[in-house]
């Protein structure tokens, strides 16, 4: 048996080198504040509702044009993420996309127009946007391409773990300050964070880690030789070659479909615990964050089980799991409910995107980031500019019912595409799509 093989439960349980390790763990802080930046807006939107005497339809509005945002920088800076250089070089793209992020969250902060704020939440989605493509690209290059589901899913922790301290944090900051200091404290966090991940990508470390996959029987994401040096590459060339293929184009379709209904449930969540039962704005952003409590376990679990029973098994689950969950959050009517039931929707929310970006960087890792670029620009950044409006006028005129029965049936629609992909990961019956699979 060779030395990179286990059996039984073991085979479920990876390792790695150091190094990884470590790439991981700095790489999962990056998606963590990613995260909580993303949750800045719907934790405090009843507070900007009040202060600029908007409505709910005007609120929903406000969340589409940060989307927009993200839609450009998914697209042109996750691309970009491409273009210098893969392995260490990715690092300084992820740095750009912080400083847009940081810049836009501090200037929303001190808009005192509604034209101000609405113009500065597209500059801060065009930060947040580009953020995840980058680093998720980067964490599966310093992983063996056998566990890199289990890699992307555990950085993808990241997600829930924001989206319960984000909306915490937050939480303390409105107990003592206004929603405007939680746009100017909390992507600071982000510097100490992009230090260290430049610290840490260096192709000398990629060397050690590559010799030691090797030394282990298993497959390098990244062989050294295929860094690029100096120069950029044809970021148009990579959305190409990324669209040439069918994985791809189905994946940036489920990531539309999945992240259009979790933006329905999550824009409109503290609106529905404050309106409903009468919690404070405070409380409600705190039992908001609930599902990041279980949301890691899902991430961990599915993605380690799609690199073994295939990606496509894993999220045929997930989209069922997620659909039931979504009707569950009709029955909200206190705080024990609300607790109980965004702490089962945690077990689903942020599963199915670890397992689609490791579909993608297994179909075309060459190209990887300019994939789930558009994964996200088209995905993140066009739901949520739509998902906005549709669920607060679905809000406003019918209630919230109606609008967890519209984001259950999204949920069941991407049973669609996920029949109709290719396997990338060797699943129970197939085998897995090869680099030349269109």
């Amino acid at each position: 048996m060779a030395s990179g093989e286990a059996t039984g439960i073991r085979r479920y349980i990876p390792r790695g080198h150091s190094v990884s390790w470590w790439m991981l763990v700095v790489t999962t802080g990056a998606i963590l504040i990613t995260s909580v930046d993303r949750v800045i807006l719907p934790t405090v939107l009843p507070a900007i509702l009040k202060e600029f005497h908007l409505s709910d339809a005007q609120g929903g509005f406000l969340v589409s044009l940060s989307f927009a945002g993200t839609a450009i920088g998914g697209v042109v800076l996750g691309t970009l993420g491409d273009s210098p250089g893969r392995g260490p070089r990715r690092a300084w793209m992820w740095c750009v996309s912080v400083l847009v992020a940081i810049v836009g969250a501090v200037l929303t902060g001190l808009s005192r127009t509604v034209g101000q704020l609405q113009a500065l939440r597209i500059v801060m989605g065009l930060g947040t946007g580009s953020m995840e493509p980058v680093n998720v690209a980067m964490v599966g290059e310093w992983w063996q391409k056998e566990d890199r589901g289990f890699a992307v899913g555990t950085h993808h922790t990241g997600f829930p773990i924001g989206q319960f301290f984000g909306p915490l944090l937050i939480g303390a900051i409105l107990t003592v300050a206004t929603w405007r200091t939680a746009f100017f404290l909390i992507p600071l966090i982000a510097i100490p964070i992009m230090i260290l991940q430049l610290v840490l990508a260096r192709r000398r470390n990629l060397e050690r880690v590559n010799g030691w996959i090797r030394e282990h029987q298993m497959t390098p994401s990244l062989p050294v030789d295929q860094v690029q040096g100096e120069g950029w590459e044809n970021p148009w060339g990579k959305i190409k070659l990324a669209l040439s293929y069918r994985n791809v184009r189905l994946a940036v379709l489920m990531n539309f479909l999945f992240l259009f209904a979790e933006f329905g449930i999550a824009s409109f969540l503290t609106l529905q615990l404050t309106r409903e039962t009468g919690m404070s704005l405070a409380t409600a952003s705190v039992i908001s964050g609930a599902s990041g409590l279980t949301g890691w376990i899902g991430q961990i679990v599915w993605g380690t089980v799609s690199d073994h029973k295939g990606r496509k098994f894993s999220l045929g689950i997930l989209a069922v799991g997620l659909a039931l969950s979504a009707l569950a959050l009709i029955f909200i009517s206190s705080a024990t409910t609300a607790w109980i039931i965004l702490l089962g929707w945690g077990i689903f929310r942020n599963s199915p995107y670890p397992v689609l970006y490791s579909a993608v960087i297994d179909t075309v890792s060459e190209a990887a980031s300019s994939g789930m670029g558009l994964m996200i620009g088209v995905g993140l950044g066009i739901s949520g500019t739509i998902v906005g409006s549709v669920s607060g006028y679905v809000i406003q005129h019918f209630g919230f019912t109606y609008n967890y029965i519209m984001v259950a049936a999204v949920y069941f629609l991407a049973l669609v595409p996920i029949a109709l992909m290719r396997e990338t990961a060797q699943g129970p019956s197939e085998s897995p799509v090869t680099a030349g699979s269109h």
